[in-house]
């Protein structure tokens, strides 16, 4: 059975992403962003796959053309898609303890995506196991942050549709035939 999303389901799922993308502007420490959660967020929410890789891709490449575009954004698109997989692990099985490792998961994947991207591009190290290695370790210290920026964004994305759903019963998925 396929899911008919509710004009009022996309609209509110929408308006979290593009809220989400747009506290990017906002000052924060490195590395605490919305990136992981808008993935997984839309990757569980989403029944329309088109969709889910889309849009969040779509609010994230605006606020980079603002933010500024690099030469490493491949990898962290790469990265990004692959969250939005995760996140499809979680349809219809959305739970606290689900999302927190899931959003767990993404940030440790995204954390060797990215940093894998920043090694292989040999812009900053040398491009041999040495090099990958001090790749890893020089990002360390600001994967707490990363860590702590997906379990928040998380919460907040995850509980505010959660918490809308209950006062807006058009925001429960319907089963059509």
């Amino acid at each position: 059975m396929k899911e008919k999303i509710s004009s009022k389901k996309f609209l509110l799922m929408t308006v979290l992403l593009l809220a989400a993308a747009f506290s990017r502007f906002i000052p924060h420490p490195p590395n605490f962003a919305p990136i992981a959660a808008m993935a997984l967020f839309s990757g569980a929410y989403f029944s329309d796959k088109r969709i889910a890789f889309l849009l969040p891709i779509f609010a994230m490449f605006l606020s980079d053309l603002f933010i500024g575009l690099h030469e490493g954004m491949w990898f962290v698109y790469i990265g990004f898609a692959l969250i939005v997989g995760i996140g499809f692990l979680l349809q219809n099985r959305i739970k606290a303890k689900n999302v927190l490792l899931a959003s767990l998961s993404a940030s440790v994947a995204f954390f060797v995506i990215t940093n894998f991207g920043v090694w292989i591009m040999g812009l900053y190290y040398p491009t041999n196991l040495a090099g990958l290695a001090q790749s890893y370790i020089a990002a360390i210290p600001f994967f707490h942050n990363a860590i702590l920026g997906d379990l928040v964004y998380s919460g907040l994305l995850f509980g505010v549709y959660e918490l809308a759903k209950r006062k807006v019963p058009e925001l429960i998925p319907v089963e059509v035939k």
